[in-house]
């Protein structure tokens, strides 16, 4: 398999998106979600349109040993990933006391556990090799504080964090880790989250754009990258230069429903 890369979360949305920019520009895949029929209906679109070979595996990534199995998949495959794209991740909304602790374990499990667990598993060989690419599929809610959403902002302030302590330790073997940042993504994660009727959401933008900036700065080895020039003058430049119980009370106006 040729410029392989692997997508997680690859059903829909931005990790569907990423994985068709990726065929079309020759490169095979490898596949990975919970709906194996959704999988293999993408398998047949890409294959047919890019003449890619692809190959899927239905998982679900927050059960105990399944990165492993992954892993396994793709070396009985033959296949040698170039490209990592941890892609899937959970949100919902709510107080944290109010939503049950197992749907915030399984957002832990899935946006750290996992992610961690993956690319742990798939950059030995990248090391080996001396070249490699990463693309972490964080959120600007990675760079702020998030009421009404704390764990799920808490896991992609993980994401960020750990996305440029790992950059750093592996720019002298060759390979690069992008922490992609989007805003609100008109993708299924808007229901899966419990978000409708969150204002944020009213022009959230198309998980083919946000796409398209990811898969650039994943190209480029880029460090972060937000899809949104006014959202990223906002979190880089106005901000830092504001108390932060301001900072906290915009977030969780952001976050309230109508």
């Amino acid at each position: 398999m040729g410029n392989l890369a692997l997508v997680t979360g690859a059903s829909s949305g931005i990790g569907l998106e990423l994985a068709r920019l990726h065929a079309q520009t020759g490169g095979d895949l490898i596949l990975i979600a919970r709906r194996a029929d959704k999988l293999a209906a993408i398998k047949l679109e890409l294959e047919d349109a890019y003449s890619v070979k692809v190959e899927t595996y239905a998982a679900d990534l927050t059960q105990l040993g399944v990165p492993r199995q992954v892993f396994d998949f793709v070396k009985g495959q033959g296949g040698e990933v170039e490209v990592l794209i941890n892609n899937a991740g959970i949100g919902g909304h709510g107080k944290f006391h109010q939503r049950t602790w197992s749907k915030q374990e399984s957002m832990i499990d899935l946006n750290i556990k996992a992610l961690c667990e993956m690319t742990h598993l798939f950059v030995q060989d990248m090391v080996k090799r001396k070249h490699g690419k990463i693309l972490n599929v964080a959120s600007t809610a990675g760079l702020l504080p998030g009421p009404l959403m704390a764990v799920y902002y808490a896991t992609k302030a993980f994401v960020v964090s750990f996305s440029q302590g790992i950059a750093e330790e592996l720019r002298t073997d060759g390979i690069t880790v992008t922490a992609l940042c989007p805003g609100p993504v008109k993708t299924e994660f808007i229901a899966e989250a419990e978000l409708d009727g969150v204002d944020a959401f009213n022009n959230a933008a198309s998980p083919v754009d946000v796409a398209r900036v990811g898969y650039d700065a994943l190209q480029r080895g880029k460090l972060i990258v937000i899809n949104d020039w006014k959202l990223a003058l906002v979190l880089n430049w106005i901000r830092p230069f504001l108390p932060r119980w301001t900072v906290l009370k915009l977030s969780r106006k952001l976050m309230s429903k109508n």
